[in-house]
This record gives structure tokens, sequence and C-alpha cells, in this order.
């Protein structure tokens, strides 16, 4: 039975492999909602400035640090990400000082993404660098990015004055949208993908086949999904506001999808896009 809950990054640390999402998580039910997953058992939660929740997904966690003192903050894995309008150095040095300023309860960030390659080489450059020196610092223990397709993610790589590979690219995966060239480079550059939007956002939850296997495996719709993400050797990031399904989305793992299921659900590939797609943003030629 496969029961791996944590993953080991290209510099040793590792990652909780199911984490909670709060994309459009309302501020004044975050705090809750995230102590209520860790209670749960989730040991990530991932956020970003552009969510303006940062803050209570930190109250969040303080609350439940505090609780009990067997309750460690190694034990919890906090992310979040560097919005656009703060790419390039002095821009992204700054956002991070804020981010860390929202962390101070918690002590430090496990990991910082670029959350979009939507900008300049310049400034896309510039905002690593200031990942770089925070990572190096200690502050933030990972660094890494979103939603970048291949051709950003070699940019990144051939950076002149590159000191740390990316931990991450975290990109919407699920069985209709399977990036599997964008996977198989990340991997075979030692770079973790991570899958948001593993529910599809709700999208798919009526496809025949996914409810057959619900049946199948007497599981939810979203435990299907959620285990398929993982069997696929992903981080998974599922999203919820409803305290209920908290506990669902987490206990995915008592069972594993057979090989021929997994390719069934795999097979179901068509790029679909759930949300949005900054991977095909296009490179500039400014350097």
């Amino acid at each position: 039975m496969s029961s791996i809950k944590q993953k080991i990054l290209n510099n040793g640390n590792v990652i909780p492999t199911v984490g909670l999402g709060v994309y459009e998580t309302d501020p004044k039910k975050c705090t809750d909602l995230v102590y209520e997953a860790l209670k749960v058992g989730y040991r990530h939660v991932d956020s970003a400035s552009i969510y303006k929740n940062e803050q209570e997904v930190c109250d969040g966690i303080s609350k439940w640090l505090k609780e009990d003192s067997s309750h460690k903050r190694e034990d919890v894995f906090y992310t979040t990400k560097l919005w656009d309008a703060d790419h390039g150095y002095e821009p992204a040095k700054k956002a991070i000082k804020l981010m860390l300023e929202k962390a101070k309860d918690i002590g430090y960030i496990d990991l910082i993404l670029i959350h979009t390659p939507k900008t300049s080489y310049k400034k896309r450059h510039g905002a690593w660098k200031a990942l770089e020196e925070a990572y190096e610092a200690g502050t933030v223990k990972n660094i890494g990015i979103s939603n970048y397709g291949i051709k950003h993610v070699k940019e990144v790589l051939a950076y002149p004055d590159l000191k740390v590979v990316p931990a991450i690219n975290q990109v919407e995966i699920h069985p209709w949208l399977g990036r599997k060239d964008l996977v198989e480079f990340c991997r075979q550059n030692k770079i973790t993908p991570e899958a948001y939007s593993p529910l599809v956002r709700g999208q798919k939850m009526t496809d025949p086949l996914l409810l057959s296997l619900a049946k199948k495996y007497n599981k939810s719709a979203g435990q299907i999904l959620i285990r398929w993400s993982l069997e696929e050797g992903f981080i998974t990031l599922p999203k919820t506001e409803t305290m209920s399904r908290l506990a669902e989305n987490f206990d995915v793992f008592d069972f594993e999808l057979s090989p021929e299921d997994i390719k069934t659900l795999s097979d179901l590939d068509e790029y679909y896009i759930s949300g949005w797609d900054p991977t095909i943003y296009p490179l500039d030629d400014e350097k």
C-alpha cells in the first residue's frame, strides 16, 4: 500500500505530498480553515501574495503550533508566491520582506514561488536573484517557480549567475491535463512537479469514468483524483472551503489505484485548462 506522505526535494528538504490550497479562500475563514486542516492531519498549506490571505494562513498555523507543545514548526510546510507586480530584484526583495513579516509568528517561510512568468526576462531574473538571497539567508527554506512552461524553465536554468535550481514547478495538472512533456522535463532537471487544481475546480466531477472508479473503490470522485495525482508522483494541492471536506480530501492514503485505472484516467488527457495557462506566455528577447 502506497502511503508516502512526503517527498524529498533536490536540496534534501522534504515536502508533504498533500497540501491545502487556499486560492480565493475568504480571509475571514482562512485562519480557522487552516487550523482545522492541521488538526485533520494536513501539514502543508499553499498561499500566495495575490490571494490576500497570507497573514490569516500564518495565523492558523501559529494557532495550531501554540495549542500543543508536541506541535513542531518543522512539521508544517508553508508556501507563498511572488506576484507579477513584484518581479524585478528590488521589488522582489521588498515583497519577500513583507511576506516574512506576515510569517514572523511562525519564524520562516518553507517555500516561495515566482507565481507566473508573465513579465520580462529582466524582471524574472531579478526576482530569482532576490529569492536566491533569501534562500541563502535561511529565512526561506526552498524556492521555486509556478506556471512555468518548458521554455521558461530552460530560461531559469540558463541564468549565467544561477546558484539555486528551482525545487518546485507548480502548475495545473489532473487527468485531463497531464502535461507529460513538461513533467518529464522538470524531473530530468531534478525539479519536482506540483499539481494545483487536482480537482479540476469541480468541472469534471460528473465524468462517467470518474464516477465509475469512485464506485469501484468506494471513494468520492475527489479522492480518486487526488489519489491519481499521488500515484503519478505529484505533490498535490486540493482546495476546499468546506470544513467537512477537509478530512475527505486528506483520507487518500489507505488505498491505491490499479495500474490499469491510472492509465485509463491518464488517457483522458485533452489539455483541458480549468482556469488559466501562463505556461504558454511568450518569452521576450530583452536581456
